[in-house]
């Protein structure tokens, strides 16, 4: 049985590992008849792509996507879209010294508890590497959900320094390599980050998304909630160990009154006071904009030695030698735009299938 599938109507495949020739995807159940191209999905990657600061690893992938499939005359056929991006920048070698220990905190031990071998190369299936995918396959998710439909995330937090929330700027997430909203930040981060990667050292981050324009009524009780399938898809990112919808965690030092969404009428429409819910109610969507936080451990790769076992069951210390991300949360912001992307796309066909259009 395999495990490499998600969603519904719109399902994504994803193949390929860190240290192998390629990486691809299959998204099949797009509808037909929406423009795409390249050029639609790459300024997604783009914005994902590896080298690009001193805060991210400098491994060196253009990450250019190519179709391969489903797509005819610049348009989608409603067959299924096959994409691929080559491996240029491997360095296989960096991980010769851990072929035969395991890096605590890492998949290496479970893969090979489960499988009975493993790709020790970049951490094969198991890399970061494999986001780049679902980062193609949610550019096209957008195209399903149309313009009307934002989504949007930004980096909130790395290691203990959270940004301001009063200082939010959605314009300056693109203006800094932290995806941050908050401009007063990035120096401090900036210093932060300087030092863990000088220290061969690693640290986690939490990660906000927000979709803006989702009409309500998507999702469905009680065991194909919208919310379920979001904190499913974010939590499948790798290092990802905590999601939170809406206000999350914090609802649980609220009364009733403090955590309910009051209501009234203005306009003839629904009008809502606050989103302490997120834009989920009963795992239905509605109207609100969708929410989601959640947390980055830090990268398990470090130069920092660290006591774990060997394949032959000895005790060692584990260095991991090449090139890593100190704070792997900073690219993870696109991808979880993606997997956001992905899951609304899905329930919007699932709600036309069973309900009809809007």
């Amino acid at each position: 049985m395999s495990y490499n599938t998600f969603g519904h109507m719109f399902r994504v495949t994803t193949w390929g590992e860190s240290h192998g020739p390629a990486i691809g995807c299959v998204v099949d159940g797009c509808p037909p008849r929406l423009a795409l191209s390249e050029q639609d999905i790459q300024p997604f990657l783009d914005r994902r792509r590896p080298g690009q600061s001193s805060f991210t690893t400098q491994r060196r992938e253009p990450d250019m996507v190519r179709i391969c499939s489903g797509v005819f005359e610049g348009m989608t056929t409603g067959t299924p879209i096959s994409l691929i991006i080559e491996n240029t920048d491997q360095r296989s070698r960096d991980y010769g010294e851990i072929a035969q220990t395991f890096r605590p905190g890492h998949a290496d031990l479970a893969y090979q508890s489960k499988y009975g071998i493993r790709d020790y190369r970049g951490g094969g299936r198991s890399s970061a590497r494999e986001t780049a995918m679902r980062v193609a396959a949610g550019a096209v998710a957008r195209r399903v959900l149309g313009d009307g439909v934002r989504i949007r995330g930004a980096l909130v937090q790395i290691g203990q320094h959270e940004i301001g929330r009063n200082r939010w700027n959605w314009d300056e997430v693109g203006q800094n390599p932290f995806f941050a909203p908050d401009p007063e930040i990035v120096p401090v981060w900036e210093e932060y980050l300087g030092a863990i990667r000088k220290a061969g050292s690693s640290v986690g981050a939490v990660i906000e998304v927000v979709a803006e324009g989702v009409p309500s009524g998507l999702g469905a009780p009680i065991y194909g909630k919208l919310d379920a399938d979001l904190a499913g898809a974010l939590m499948s990112i790798n290092a990802v160990k905590a999601v939170e919808i809406g206000d999350g965690f914090a609802t649980a030092a609220y009364t009733g009154p403090e955590n309910a969404d009051a209501m009234h009428m203005h306009d003839g429409q629904v009008m809502f006071e606050s989103n302490h819910a997120g834009g989920i109610l009963g795992g239905i969507s509605t109207g609100q904009p969708i929410v989601a936080r959640f947390a980055v451990k830090p990268t398990s790769s470090m130069l920092i030695p660290v006591p774990s076992v060997s394949l032959a069951g000895e005790d060692v210390q584990v260095v991991t030698k090449g090139r890593h991300d100190p704070c792997v949360g900073i690219r993870a912001v696109p991808v979880g735009e993606a997997m956001m992307a992905c899951v609304l796309a899905d329930h919007l066909l699932r709600h036309r299938g069973q309900v009809g259009d809007f």
